[in-house]
């Protein structure tokens, strides 16, 4: 069982063979090729047959390269798993021989979790709009999650999360989706819609997704930069959802649109839990706005509904906290 600030030296060695790869390979993994492009794995920028390791069993803990050697240290408690860079209905033969040892211990603080968040009052939260809109005005999704810091301490959290910037529009797709096909990399960077808040577009959009599922199924969000401060701190403002599957897109006849998952406060959990997974979350609260939002219709006609709770987030400024508080994917 790991304790925030633990340093965690992993070494590994051995040998496994695939059926299909005319080489073994060690816990560093294969060089990706071609056929990489339509494997799922688990960390995207990795070889198949790679070391990996977790630390946390939540849904929200994202998996990160080990390889042969690897020294972190452990943003939150949590029991370190291992596991391999494969499909689920991949099999090699051979094992690896794993040793990881904790060689030393570093003070850091846990999570604040209560009922405020310096700064950031009832006041500010009832400013902001409970939801965002279309270019046509329609509205859409509910605001449910909030973040204090700069914005590299919003990009940095998201990152070391395991998300990523999606692109904002189709030839940024296009020249992306080619970077990712000369580096062997499956695209998950695929662009999202744009909406409204405060008046104009989202500042960042953010995906979490498995390469080649990434058209019907990924957590996403979009985050605003609001004209309101706490404690001196910019307060972003994020609506985030959970694509399940496709549907009707109801502003058209014939268009389609992603579905969403109408439980909307699991995702609003799951983006708090991933980037508290970090170790750059300091304090979080719920709060209730004084007119709370608990069902309604997004822009395009599918439903929703919520407890009303949206979720505050006091990031750790990022230029004082240690680049390996957790391994980027």
């Amino acid at each position: 069982m790991l304790k925030p600030g633990d340093t965690v030296e992993i070494t590994a060695s051995g040998k496994m063979q695939y059926a299909d790869a005319q080489q073994s390979t060690g816990p560093e993994g294969l060089a990706r090729g071609w056929k990489d492009l339509m494997r799922v794995l688990p960390v995207n920028d990795s070889g198949r047959g790679a070391l990996l390791a977790r630390v946390g069993d939540s849904e929200a803990a994202r998996p990160f390269a080990v390889g042969a050697s690897h020294k972190f240290t452990a943003p939150v408690s949590g029991h370190l798993f291992l596991g391999i860079n494969q499909m689920s209905n991949d099999t090699g033969t051979g094992s690896y021989h794993v040793e990881a040892k904790i060689t030393g211990h570093s003070a850091t603080a846990d999570v604040a979790v209560g009922t405020t968040v310096a700064g950031f009052t009832l006041d500010i939260l009832d400013k902001i709009p409970r939801r965002n809109d279309d270019n046509h005005g329609n509205l859409g999704d509910m605001t449910n999650f909030i973040l204090i810091g700069s914005e590299d301490s919003v990009t940095q959290a998201f990152k070391q999360a395991g998300w990523v910037v999606v692109d904002k529009t189709d030839e940024d797709a296009v020249i992306h989706g080619l970077l990712s096909s000369l580096t062997k990399q499956s695209y998950v960077e695929m662009p999202m819609s744009i909406l409204y808040l405060f008046g104009r577009p989202q500042d960042f959009g953010f995906a979490l997704a498995e390469p080649f599922e990434v058209i019907y199924q990924r957590h996403h969000n979009r985050v605003w930069k609001s004209p309101y401060t706490a404690n001196g701190q910019i307060v972003w403002v994020g609506a985030g959802t959970h694509d399940i599957g496709i549907e009707r897109d109801q502003r058209t006849k014939n268009g389609i649109t992603h579905k969403i998952d109408p439980d909307i406060d699991k995702e609003r959990d799951f983006v708090a839990e991933s980037l508290t997974s970090t170790g750059l979350v300091s304090a979080k609260m719920y709060m209730k706005p004084s007119q709370p939002l608990t069902e309604a219709k997004t822009a395009t006609g599918g439903s929703f509904h919520s407890d009303g709770r949206v979720i505050v987030m006091q990031l750790r400024n990022t230029n004082t906290t240690s680049n390996d508080a957790k391994p980027s994917r």
